[in-house]
């Protein structure tokens, strides 16, 4: 029996001896994980805070847009953008807002909008519908130069045809009817020849003297045309604007 209880007392000396050497290192990685884990779970219940309220003044915004409601959208986006600006509602609020401003004449307050998205959205594709918008909003107030700097923007391919579209809008209705074939040209390398779209370029190409190199007759290809934009936000199609990710709960 007395051995035994030697043994075990040896057992118990070498576990002070073990514990007082790693103890601390140990006892503070297990409260570390802990933390981490609790911090982690903080962050989801906090985004998916955010992401509810911020849900409730984008549908505020968007009742406030198809009533046409102006200041109602307005006081509605500015909360928006400015409570939860990291969330995706916010800059999809903005380009709803853009839009109603626009049709409603103030087209310094669209742009506004648009540049709020291609500021501080997260979103590569919501920054590329905004500045496809906004260079139509600006082709509109015949801002030539800045709506042709505002497409030279670097974007993905699945936009290329509707920036390339709007250029040859642009460069037609600024008198540089060749640039604008080119333009047109490249716009129809990137759109589906099976779509109603590439047959409305294809017309706008043909109206201002074909594809370069071939001028049918009677069309003179450096005459400058200008292009049907009546709804210049956007003039082209528009992208569809993809809807904000559910937050991880």
């Amino acid at each position: 029996m007395a051995v035994y209880d030697l043994e075990e007392q040896e057992k118990i000396d070498d576990l002070k001896a073990w514990w007082n050497q790693w103890g601390n290192l140990v006892a503070g990685i297990a409260i570390a994980v802990a933390l981490g884990i609790f911090a982690v779970q903080a962050w989801r219940w906090w985004q998916g805070r955010q992401a509810d309220e911020a849900s409730v003044l984008y549908a505020a915004v968007s009742s406030a847009v198809k009533a046409n409601d102006v200041p109602k959208a307005k006081e509605a986006v500015a909360q928006l953008e400015e409570k939860f600006g990291g969330t995706g509602y916010a800059p999809r609020g903005a380009l709803l807002v853009a839009k109603l401003l626009f049709d409603s004449g103030d087209a310094a307050g669209a742009t506004a909008q648009l540049n709020y998205v291609i500021d501080r959205s997260a979103e590569d594709e919501l920054k590329q519908i905004a500045r496809v918008r906004l260079a139509s909003l600006q082709f509109d107030q015949k801002q030539y130069d800045d709506a042709l700097r505002t497409l030279d923007a670097k974007h993905d391919e699945a936009f290329a045809g509707v920036y390339e579209d709007l250029r040859g809008d642009i460069l037609a209705a600024a008198g540089r009817a060749s640039e604008a074939r080119t333009a047109y040209q490249t716009a129809l390398t990137k759109l589906d020849q099976k779509g109603g779209y590439y047959g409305f370029v294809q017309a706008k190409l043909d109206a201002i003297g074909g594809p370069l190199g071939a001028t049918p007759a009677g069309v003179a290809p450096n005459l400058p045309v200008q292009p049907n934009a009546a709804a210049p936000i956007p003039t082209t199609p528009p992208p569809q604007v993809p809807a904000p990710a559910a937050p991880s709960k």
